[in-house]
């Protein structure tokens, strides 16, 4: 049972909320920038302006409107803290002459293959690399996520040597190479 979906969902003063009933399109604004999302038919908002809250309702105790209720009530906090503070994922580069660097819109990333790997920027999401570090910002917590994903995809961290590009802080147990086991 989602337990935080029962309470009101508060905002700042710098935050402006619509809802569509018609549509069923729930747009929040604020001075990062705009987000919208699609709330699913069964669900039931309610936005107070004067106590600048929001609500989301679920139409029976069934499971499925349960989770989705929660589900809901999670995307609509992080549609506002995304507005207001914004997300950023942090990627770091391992590995010996393993290096990245902005050139407009496309992240160049040189990662021991025979040709650099061009990553288009999409228009809606900042890189920044300083030293080893990748930083991905943006107010789409969806989408800071995939992007960051993606460059760890290009080369994802080695069991044995731990090179590679992995999140900042992810734990990375190395495996005992195959001369290990011999005395």
């Amino acid at each position: 049972m989602s337990r935080l979906a029962k309470y009101p969902i508060p905002y700042p003063e710098k935050v402006k909320v619509s809802y569509d009933e018609k549509t069923k399109v729930l747009t929040v604004e604020g001075p990062k920038g705009k987000l919208e999302l699609n709330i699913h038919p069964d669900i039931k908002i309610t936005v107070n302006q004067q106590e600048r809250w929001i609500k989301v309702d679920r139409p029976t105790d069934r499971s499925f409107h349960k989770a989705i209720q929660g589900t809901m009530a999670a995307l609509i906090k992080n549609m506002i803290k995304g507005v207001t503070e914004g997300f950023t994922e942090v990627l770091e580069i391992h590995g010996l002459g393993y290096r990245a660097q902005v050139k407009g819109n496309i992240l160049e990333l040189h990662l021991g293959y025979s040709h650099p790997i061009h990553y288009e920027i999409p228009k809606d999401i900042k890189i920044e690399v300083k030293g080893n570090e990748i930083y991905v910002h943006g107010i789409d917590k969806q989408k800071v996520g995939q992007v960051a994903a993606e460059i760890r995809h290009f080369r994802k961290p080695d069991p044995y040597k731990g090179k590679g590009i992995r999140y900042k802080g992810e734990e990375l147990k190395l495996k005992p190479g195959k001369a290990a086991g011999k005395k």
